[in-house]
């Protein structure tokens, strides 16, 4: 999981040097039997940034609590120092390796092009952006034997009187918001995946006014992309949009392709050459964050 990216574009500029948001939870969920519903849960909580450091609680939540917004389930790692530099910290528990701090951005897209009619002049907007990133990763055997569905969640507080959770955003698939504006945006990332189908109609129309497509083709491109999860057999090697995704596959080119109904089919962007083989894969941060 990416948060809180270096640079934004609306405004342009630096964003936060808080690396992780204290007051929320950041979730990866995965669904082991086919619908659409989390049975294992991973949330990680963060300490206030104070004086430049910052640390992560993993915790695991297993069959119906995975799938609530609630408290408790099983520490895994707790007080993980967050990364600020250029070597990464990285947390063991048992079979499973966690990592959460500042990297290089593994994205690779022309932003500035596809904004500018895809005109692909201005090259890789992330090629020197950093983002904070959260890695996990969890044994084959957690898994199960079968195909599974992984997303990812952030939850904020609801309010400072009645408590609670509010889904603040969650995703699965690569660049699925552009489909969606205003209302129809804030509904989604609320939303659940075993709930995507009403959004069938939305991503229809977009893809009827963007791509050409006829109706019936709008439809059914739009009833493959949702419900937003990221299928992935642990038997297979990763591939998307097939198989889960590797860092360096170019989603962007088959969004693109997707998007304008083969009209424009790549950026001319390739992946960045910082990615290490290693965990936590992803290169590290162009901007060493002093503490």
């Amino acid at each position: 999981m990416n948060f809180h990216p270096s640079v934004g574009l609306n405004p342009p500029g630096p964003t936060t040097a808080e690396p992780f948001a204290p007051e929320a939870r950041y979730e990866l969920l995965i669904d082991t039997d086919g619908d659409a519903v989390a049975d294992i849960g991973y949330q990680i909580r963060f300490s206030p940034f104070v004086g430049g450091e910052q640390s992560a609680t993993l915790r695991r939540f297993k069959g119906a609590q995975a799938a609530e917004s609630g408290v408790g389930g099983e520490v895994m790692v707790e007080g993980a120092p967050v990364s600020t530099g250029h070597e990464g910290h990285v947390a063991q528990a048992g079979d499973h390796r966690f990592f959460a701090g500042w990297r290089s951005d593994p994205f690779f897209f022309d932003v500035l092009g596809t904004i500018n009619q895809f005109q692909f002049t201005t090259g890789d907007f992330f090629l020197d952006k950093d983002t904070c990133s959260i890695a996990l990763e969890v044994p084959n055997s957690v898994l199960g034997p079968k195909k599974v569905g992984l997303w990812a969640r952030t939850l904020i507080p609801a309010d400072s009187v009645g408590g609670g959770w509010i889904q603040a955003d969650r995703g699965a698939r690569p660049n699925q918001t552009p489909f969606l504006s205003g209302e129809h945006n804030d509904a989604y990332l609320a939303g659940e995946p075993a709930d995507d189908a009403r959004f069938v109609p939305v991503f229809a129309h977009a893809l009827e006014h963007t791509g050409g497509y006829s109706p019936q083709e709008a439809k059914q491109v739009a009833g493959k992309l949702l419900p937003d999860l990221l299928r992935y057999d642990p038997k297979r090697p990763a591939s998307f949009p097939d198989n889960g995704r590797a860092l360096n596959d170019d989603v962007s080119d088959l969004f693109l392709a997707i998007l304008t109904d083969g009209k424009v089919t790549g950026d001319n962007v390739g992946p960045h050459h910082d990615l290490l083989d290693d965990f936590p894969y992803l290169g590290p941060p162009h901007i060493v964050r002093s503490k």
